[in-house]
């Protein structure tokens, strides 16, 4: 995800005080374990979860809170038409357990 420039402790500020609505459904959507970092140089963010069931996180698009949690992110982000993040996908070069 790309965060706009100059938006960094805003960003920080909203996920310090994340919507309880929101935490518990991504724990009931079987996400744990949740991170964002920030390259701070260029402004990229990565997400890691661990995700219980793929299938119940691919459903949280159609979530009203998470809709609304995008459009309130909106203005920090590039977004797709829907307030949703863009994202790119990477490709995982090494995992140990």
């Amino acid at each position: 995800m790309q965060l706009k420039a100059g938006c960094e402790q805003e960003y920080q500020r909203r996920h310090d005080t994340i919507w309880p609505e929101l935490a518990l459904l991504l724990k009931e959507a079987g996400i744990s374990d949740y991170s964002i970092f920030l390259d701070e140089s260029s402004g990229r963010l990565f997400g890691v979860q661990l995700q219980s069931d793929p299938a119940m996180a691919n459903r949280l698009p159609q979530a009203a809170v998470m809709q609304k949690w995008w459009s309130y992110m909106a203005d920090l982000m590039d977004t797709n038409p829907d307030d949703s993040p863009v994202v790119q996908p990477l490709r995982m070069v090494f995992h140990m357990e």
